[in-house]
């Protein structure tokens, strides 16, 4: 396994441009827009480098290298959302209500714009090539983020959340959209998307109405695919529950899919991290019945993280030498690693 996440660049623009055009719109994080993705690129350069230990409204952009060094794959980390603008939601609720004359009690159900989640970290904006989808490589961007955020815990938010893509169809249509939001807004999902991406979520505020909403009222569509993932998020869906993180109702607001939550030091990866010195690397054959471990060292800017063999030892750890080499470790550097 020769995959490595580290810290984006500048460089890594058209790298991150090319992947931003091949996931078929819906990711508001990931934009295909080169002039946006820069300005991330931009703000995240500003993160790795900010010297306090405290959350900020900070975003972390990582990258995945193959083998020959290729950027296959992305992800990123909010530090805290809600800070800049407001962050909606639609909250899933229920409003009973009851009749003495006819002796019945009705339950409707409700969406409400809500800023619930305001102040959370937030993983998101992760994508892999289809061509890279296997060895490993989608379970190292999603967790090595958390190791990131294991070694840097100061710098996020006591809770932490992730938006999962919804339903959208291959025309980039969205059901619940076209059931709720255009009705407000006259724009398509892939209009309001784009806005939204480039422009932020303001504009949603301004013209949403604020009382709940009857989801009875919305077509059957749309009601649906609320709190569904899209097809192709189900396995990111599963790895997040795997983590720890749980469906507590949150909707998003334009395409309907599921915001999962979780407390930060809850999540499995950072819960189960340890931290050893390197006492020697050995060849791979030397170690071939150690188990794989997701490791990861280096502050801010110079994160790196990869799979690795890692044998426990007294005073540290052995590491098999090419996983070393490749993340640039030697005997008396310091890792955090988390068993697969």
């Amino acid at each position: 396994m020769t995959y490595l996440l580290r810290a984006a660049r500048a460089e890594d623009l058209e790298a991150i441009y090319r992947m931003a055009k091949g996931t078929g719109g819906g990711f508001t994080n990931l934009p295909a827009d080169r002039a946006s993705l820069a300005a991330k690129l931009a703000r995240a350069e500003a993160a790795f480098a900010r010297p306090g230990d405290h959350v900020e409204d900070d975003l972390f952009f990582f990258v995945l290298e193959n083998a020959n060094g290729k950027v296959c794959g992305t992800c990123q980390i909010f530090g805290r959302i809600g800070a800049t603008w407001p962050f909606y939601s639609y909250r899933l609720g229920a409003i009973t209500q009851t009749s003495k004359e006819l002796g019945k009690t009705f339950r409707a159900e409700t969406l409400t714009l809500s800023t619930d989640l305001d102040g959370a970290s937030e993983v998101g904006g992760l994508y892999l090539d289809p061509a890279e989808r296997a060895g490993g490589s989608g379970a190292l961007l999603a967790r090595g983020r958390y190791l990131f955020m294991a070694l840097h815990r100061a710098r996020f938010a006591a809770r932490t959340i992730a938006e999962l893509r919804g339903a959208v169809d291959d025309a980039g249509h969205s059901p619940f959209w076209d059931g709720l939001g255009a009705r407000f807004f006259g724009m398509s999902f892939r209009e309001a998307d784009a806005f939204n991406a480039v422009n932020g979520n303001q504009f949603i505020a301004d013209l949403m109405p604020k009382h709940p909403i009857y989801t009875a009222l919305l077509p059957d569509a749309a009601r649906a695919v609320m709190g569904v993932p899209h097809q192709s998020g189900r396995a990111a869906l599963a790895m997040l529950e795997k983590e720890g993180f749980r469906y507590e109702h949150y909707i998003d607001i334009f395409d309907g899919g599921p915001t999962v939550t979780i407390d930060t030091d809850q999540i499995a990866t950072i819960r189960q991290a340890q931290s050893a010195p390197v006492v020697e690397s050995r060849g791979d054959d030397a170690l071939c019945d150690a188990p794989l471990a997701l490791v990861a060292a280096g502050r801010l800017g110079s994160f790196r993280t990869a799979w690795a063999k890692v044998l426990a030892v007294d005073g540290g750890v052995v590491l098999e030498a090419g996983a070393a080499a490749r993340l640039a470790l030697g005997p008396g550097d310091t890792i955090l690693y988390a068993a697969r």
